[in-house]
């Protein structure tokens, strides 16, 4: 190993450009060069490469989304595309590659380290699904702003008296709303991995009407199939079946684009380094992440076509304790 590349994939996660600067930094201190993709795989596949050094990545570490920029890449789910890649990694003289992702990234990693060339996937993704890792960089900021959002909410809710919906992201995974609904007292839960139906919603914010509360909180994953666009109207045609008047607030990218907690930072640099180790020590084909207290690492193809749910005993509890 002589020269590293670095490349961001996938939605941008508070932390990603923690885990850059680890990485370059890790990199320069073996003596080795390191080289940062421009825009993902586009950027790859574009011959977009830059060398970077020590100086190139410091104060950045505190900045949300990242530097090197991120993009989708259809061409390179192509046999010619990954070749391109390949080519380019090549006359670059790349003797290794950091991918830093979810699980569409990951997947990418897959490919190319399928075809024999030495990649390490870091363990990057809001929406905390990819196996492999308990938690993933950006998980942390985006509970924290989210829950920060859900306490103002809840303040002018109580005010009003009336019933707060809050859409939050996490794709096709529940995960960041049922900790926001436990974190954040909701009164219901919508996730797609238990789905409940508009008229179970509005039944349990009925009973917190019923019980006297000033307030109903009700916490949806963007992915559920009964999300803010399917509920909003149905509480709108039924409005006079509950006691609460109903605000809808769309949290969105909101929660993406925060500046990374102490977390997200440490969590990015210790990935980051942990990336590197293993590429100097000739192991690769893997994602690295946290597993307890200690890094660990998971063979890519254990991951490709496979998401982690979130952990439903946790919403029993949720139900239980919004009574």
């Amino acid at each position: 190993m002589r020269r590293i590349a670095v490349l961001t994939s996938g939605g941008d996660a508070p932390g990603m450009n923690a885990a850059i600067r680890a990485v370059v930094r890790q990199v320069c201190a073996r003596g080795w060069e390191a080289v940062g993709v421009q825009y993902g795989f586009r950027g790859l596949l574009d011959d977009q490469l830059r060398p970077l050094g020590p100086r190139d990545v410091g104060g950045i570490m505190q900045l949300g989304g990242t530097v090197l920029g991120s993009a989708r890449c259809e061409d390179f789910r192509t046999l010619e595309g990954r070749s391109q890649a390949l080519r380019v990694l090549a006359a670059r003289g790349v003797d290794g590659l950091v991918v830093i992702g979810g699980n569409g990234s990951q997947a990418g990693a897959h490919t190319l380290s399928a075809e024999g060339f030495p990649v390490v996937g870091v363990a990057s993704t809001i929406d905390n699904d990819l196996l492999g890792s308990d938690i993933t960089i950006g998980v942390d900021t985006a509970l924290n702003v989210g829950l920060e959002a859900l306490d103002r909410l809840r303040v002018t809710a109580s005010s009003h008296n009336r019933a707060a919906l809050v859409e939050v992201m996490g794709r096709h995974c529940g995960y960041l709303a049922l900790m926001l609904g436990i974190t954040g007292g909701a009164e219901a839960i919508v996730i797609p991995e238990a789905e409940l139906e508009p008229d179970e919603v509005a039944a349990v914010m009925q009973r917190a009407f019923d019980r006297g509360k000033a307030h109903a909180i009700v916490v949806v994953a963007e992915g559920a199939r009964n999300n803010a666009t399917r509920l909003v109207p149905f509480f709108r045609l039924n409005r006079q079946r509950f006691g609460f008047e109903l605000r809808a607030t769309i949290l969105g990218h909101v929660q993406r684009g925060g500046t990374p907690t102490h977390f997200d930072r440490l969590l990015a640099t210790r990935l980051g380094t942990a990336a590197v180790e293993r590429l100097a020590v000739g192991e690769h084909g893997v994602v690295v992440g946290l597993s307890g207290r200690d890094l660990d690492a998971t063979p890519l193809g254990d991951l490709v076509g496979r998401t982690k749910a979130p952990d439903l005993t946790l919403l029993e509890m949720a139900r239980t304790l919004a009574q």
